[in-house]
Parts: C-alpha cells; sequence; structure tokens
C-alpha cells in the first residue's frame, strides 16, 4: 500500500541537510558548469580580497609618508584592474549557477514526474494530485534558488571569510587570533535554532501546498461553487488555509531573524573589541596604519561574510525540507510492476478474459469488499453486459481487467496468461478503454485522437472518426484536427465529447474493449450518434460492457447481474425477466423512468 506523501519520508530524507544529496546527485551530471563556476567564484573572491591589500600600499607607501599622489597612481590602476575581473568573474558565476540552478530544477522535475507515470492509481487515492503538483512547482522553485543562487553565495563568502582570515593573520596575528576565538560564538546558536528553523520550513512548504490544493479544487469546480452559491465559503475555506501558511511561515522567518540577530551581535560585537585593541597596537607603534586600515576592511569583508552565511544556512535548511519531500515522490515504486521474467502474451491476440475467484477490497476501503469470489468467463469476439446497482463492483472489473490493482485472491487471465505474470504495458496494448467520464486532454484534437495509437497517420484517424460520427463537427472546427479543445474538452458538447473517446478508441483497434457506456446525459440526437458508432466500436472484438441503457443490454449476448460484488443473476433479457428478480427490477424502475 503507498503512504501518505505528506508525511512518509525515505529514511535517508530524514537526516537534515542529508535530503540534498538528490539534489547534488542531478547537479553533478554537469561538471564543466561547476567547474567554471568555481573558477569564476575563487576568482571573485580573490580580487575582493585584493582591495584592502591595495589600500593597505596606498596608505603606506602614500599618504602616510607624506608621498607624491602620483606616487600612488599605480596602485589605483591596479585597483581598476581588479574591479574589472571582479565584474567579469561575477558575471560569469552568476550565469553557471544559474543555469545549475535551472538545469537541476528541469531534470527534478522531469523524473519525479516521470515516476509518477509508473505508480498505480492506488497512489493517487491516497495522495491528493493538487498536493503533489504543488511539489513540483513551489518544492522545486525552493531548491532552483538555492542551487542557482544560494549555494554559490555561500561558496564565496566561505572562501572569502578564510582567504580573508589567512590574511588578517599575515597582518596581525594576535589580533586574527582573537577574531578566530570569537567565532565558535557563531556555530553555537546555529546548531541550536537551526534543526528548528527546518522543521518550519518543512511545515511551511505544507501548508503552502494545502493553499495550491484548496485553489485548485476550487477552480476546478467553479460552476458548482457559483451555482450553489458557496463563493464565500470557498473564500473563508481558502483564506482560512493562507492564514495557516502564514503562521506558519511567521514562525520560521521570526526564529530566522532571532538566529541572525544573535550571530550578528556576537560578531560585530567581538570586531569591536577586537578593533579597540587594534588601536592601541598602532598607538605603540607595532602596527602600521596601511595595516590596520586592510584589517579594518579584511574584518569587515570576513564578518559580513560569516554573517551572511547564517542567512544562507537558514534557506539551506529550508531547501532541505522541499527536498525530502521531493525525495519521497522520486523514492516512490510502483505498487503494479512487470514480473522478472514476463510472460508472453499469445499470438494473435483473442481478447478472452477470464475472472476466476477473484476477491478484491480497495487499499482505501479495506471494509467493504468490492469483489466477492467472483467467476466470470468471456470468450473471444462476446459482448457481456453488466449490470447492477451503484457499488456492485462493476466497475472494479475494469480497475482489474487494466491491472491498476491486483486482487486479493483468484486471479485474471488474459487469453489464458495470469495477468500477474505479463507485463501491465503488454497487457493494456491489448485493451481500449472508453470511460463513462470522458477525458479531454487541453491540448489539440488530433493529439486526443492519437492517444489511441500515437503513431497514426491522418488517413487512419479520420477512418475511426467517421465510423465514431465525430468527423463532421471535426471538420467544422477552425483548425480542424489542430484545433485546441480547451481544458477537458471545454470546447466540445458532451455528445463530442463521447464521439470522440470513441474514435480514440476505434484507432487504438484493440481486441478487447472494455465498455463503461454512458449516454443517459444526452439529448436525443447525440445518443442516437454515439449509440450508431458504439455498435461500429464492439463489431468483431470481445466486449465487457457496464450498460446503463437497455438498448444495449439487449444488443448484448450474455448478461451478467450483480450486485455486493457477486454474480446473482446470468441471462439473456429475456430469461432475466421471466425470473423477476434484481434484473427485472432494475429494467422496470427504468422504463418507469422512461414513463
Amino acid at each position: 500500500m503507498a503512504t501518505s506523501a505528506a508525511s512518509a519520508s525515505p529514511p535517508e530524507a530524514r537526516k537534515g541537510v542529508g535530503s540534498l544529496r538528490m539534489v547534488w546527485q542531478v547537479t553533478s551530471r554537469y561538471p564543466a558548469q561547476i567547474v567554471i563556476a568555481l573558477l569564476a567564484l575563487i576568482t571573485s573572491a580573490g580580487a575582493t580580497l585584493f582591495i584592502p591589500r591595495t589600500f593597505q600600499r596606498v596608505v603606506d607607501h602614500g599618504f602616510a609618508r607624506g608621498g607624491n599622489p602620483g606616487d600612488i597612481a599605480p596602485y589605483f590602476q591596479g585597483l581598476f584592474a581588479v574591479v574589472i575581473v571582479l565584474a567579469l568573474a561575477t558575471a560569469v558565476r552568476f550565469y553557471m549557477v544559474s543555469w545549475l540552478g535551472e538545469r537541476t530544477v528541469a531534470d527534478i522535475r522531469t523524473a519525479v514526474h516521470r515516476n509518477l507515470l509508473r505508480l498505480a492509481p492506488s497512489y493517487f487515492e491516497e495522495n491528493r494530485p493538487s498536493e503533489i503538483a504543488s511539489r513540483l512547482t513551489a518544492d522545486t522553485s525552493i531548491i532552483e534558488q538555492v542551487v542557482g543562487s544560494t549555494v554559490s553565495i555561500a561558496l564565496r563568502n566561505a572562501v572569502v571569510g578564510l582567504g580573508g582570515l589567512v590574511y588578517l593573520f599575515t597582518l596581525a596575528p594576535k589580533l586574527a587570533g582573537a577574531l578566530v576565538v570569537g567565532i565558535p560564538l557563531l556555530v553555537l546558536p546555529i546548531a541550536l535554532l537551526g534543526r528548528r528553523v527546518r522543521n518550519y520550513s518543512k511545515t511551511t512548504q505544507d501548508r503552502l501546498a494545502e493553499v495550491g490544493a484548496r485553489a485548485v479544487e476550487t477552480l476546478g469546480a467553479m460552476k458548482v461553487v457559483q451555482a450553489f452559491g458557496q463563493q464565500g465559503r470557498e473564500g473563508d475555506r481558502f483564506e482560512h488555509a493562507v492564514e495557516d501558511s502564514f503562521a506558519s511561515a511567521r514562525r520560521r522567518f521570526g526564529l530566522r531573524a532571532i538566529m541572525t540577530s544573535v550571530v550578528i551581535g556576537l560578531l560585530f560585537g567581538g570586531v569591536t573589541l577586537i578593533l579597540w585593541e587594534a588601536v592601541q597596537d598602532v598607538a605603540s607603534g607595532q602596527l602600521s596604519g596601511g595595516a590596520l586600515t586592510a584589517f579594518v576592511l579584511t574584518a569587515g569583508i570576513v564578518t559580513g561574510a560569516f554573517g551572511a552565511l547564517t542567512e544562507v544556512w537558514g534557506d539551506v535548511l529550508r531547501a532541505a525540507g522541499a527536498a525530502d519531500r521531493l525525495s519521497t515522490l522520486l523514492a516512490e515504486r510502483p505498487g503494479i510492476a512487470p514480473p522478472a521474467r514476463p510472460t508472453t502474451l499469445p499470438r494473435p491476440a483473442r481478447g478472452a478474459l477470464a475472472f476466476e475467484n477473484v476477491t478484491f477490497r480497495y487499499p482505501t476501503r479495506q471494509d467493504v469488499s468490492a469483489l466477492d469470489g467472483l467467476n466470470l468467463s468471456i470468450a473471444a469476439g462476446e459482448t457481456v453486459a453488466v449490470v447492477g446497482p451503484s457499488g456492485a463492483g462493476k466497475s472494479t472489473l475494469f480497475q482489474l481487467a487494466e491491472r491498476f490493482y491486483d486482487p486479493d485472491g483468484g486471479r485474471l487471465t488474459l487469453d489464458g496468461v495470469d495477468l500477474r505474470d505479463a507485463d501491465p504495458a503488454e497487457v493494456r496494448e491489448r485493451i481500449a478503454l472508453v470511460p463513462q467520464e470522458t477525458v479531454i486532454f487541453g491540448a489539440s484534437a488530433r493529439d486526443n485522437l492519437r492517444y489511441g495509437v500515437w503513431d497514426a497517420d491522418d488517413a487512419r484517424i479520420w477512418a475511426a472518426t467517421e465510423a465514431a460520427n465525430a468527423a463532421d463537427f471535426l471538420r467544422r472546427l477552425p483548425e480542424g484536427l489542430d484545433t485546441f479543445l480547451g481544458e477537458g474538452g471545454a470546447r466540445l458538447s458532451g455528445g463530442q465529447r463521447q464521439r470522440l473517446t470513441i474514435a480514440r478508441a476505434l484507432l487504438r483497434d484493440a481486441p478487447l474493449l472494455l465498455l463503461d457506456e454512458a449516454t443517459s446525459a444526452l439529448d436525443a440526437e447525440s445518443e442516437r450518434l454515439v449509440q450508431q458508432a458504439l455498435e461500429r466500436l464492439m463489431a468483431n472484438r470481445t466486449t465487457l460492457v457496464i450498460a446503463h441503457r437497455l438498448a444495449t443490454v439487449r444488443a448484448a449476448g450474455r448478461i451478467v447481474v450483480m450486485d455486493e460484488g457477486r454474480i446473482v443473476e446470468e441471462g439473456n433479457h429475456a430469461s432475466l425477466m421471466s425470473q423477476q428478480g434484481l434484473y427485472a427490477r432494475l429494467a422496470s424502475l427504468q422504463f418507469n423512468d422512461a414513463s
């Protein structure tokens, strides 16, 4: 069973910044860019540290000795050269680290999405797709900021800080030693508060994902929201989620503010005491004015660098929380996977399907048996209609036949091969599905039709649309097959969407058809066109149809009546009506509704 995406993490993802190991594994695929960025970083850091050295020489060889202003010109000319090197190196560093950040995020998003496509539908029953989508956007944006900016700033500050300390020791070892002694005081608040910052960061991301999920849910059901006048309530729900997110973020940045304040106070307080001692050394002649100038400038650079590292650490901890959540998605493994040595399905494909003493409970509904010892055999070329009340287990037959789930007991066979022994992809190649709820992607009509066979040419596409009674309205679209259909097929009517899905199934030309017929919501003309298309689709292939209309039931060679996960009646329309059982009752209800 899949674990909750919001709470579960692989062990390695629970080790603080160890979660960023996954990010490094992706970034390290680009060693050339990393090397260029590091060289530029070292060059810019070196140029930064050379500036105090220049001022030391200006003071000592120029002003301090009453020298000619012309004598110090070469030093300023050298300073200009250093500034140019600094500007160029900084530009190169910025470009390369930005490239690495965007490239890393693109690779992570692609890898996570590809892994999600491998997971069984049960995973998405237990984890909200809208929250997962938030991880692909909000969490990866945090990682992009860290890889493309924060890490670069951290490395630059570390190099500048350490290089500056070395230079300080060459200027005044005693003063530099005092500065180094005080640096461990900076580590203590980072260690104490850093873990709490990371926990708050992860909580903030969870709250942000909830905000995104609420927005997607409401906007996707806007017609229902407005039809029932629930705009105010939905606005309040969204505001509540936003306020929770803000409260969580406030705890996080409040703690970071305290951490930064403590560190900066300790750092610059220590520098003030050290400079007091430095002035006394200058007065006693132990330190030159130029060395003091260079020491002050370098100490400012060093303290600024280490002070910036405290803020950078907070960003790194926040990215660790994001990486933790993305690592969870990457670590998920599909519950339905091909066996090590799959059994090849026989050829030619026949489409014979058999359920043998099958029992099954959905992972999220373990208290209810969806199928209970069901036996059903469908011969090649046979049409079997399944009827029954809601919750009888009709749709579960389709879920198991497509191997979206495996049965808890018994087995399913396709052309005599147990589905668990076959490659799921090969099984699904032999099946065409027409769902009750039409699925139209936000793409062109051509791409929606080609979902059945992606490499189909226009001749095959038009032949399928003709057979599905869809060619006429497709030709009337502004750009024909290249017309964008809108999200969910918003530019089409219900009957047009249904005929498009039938054309998609016709194009697939699979030996086994799973048809969840749903024409009850259509007007008479659309229903007639859809019914004609269905008759063409069902011809010369094995068909398992969940029947909603008696027209389909009467055309079936066999009718199976289900209730509470079992087959309770079986036969043709006339024989089942004569039994005066569940089927007769359902039929009479439909007749009465029609009347």
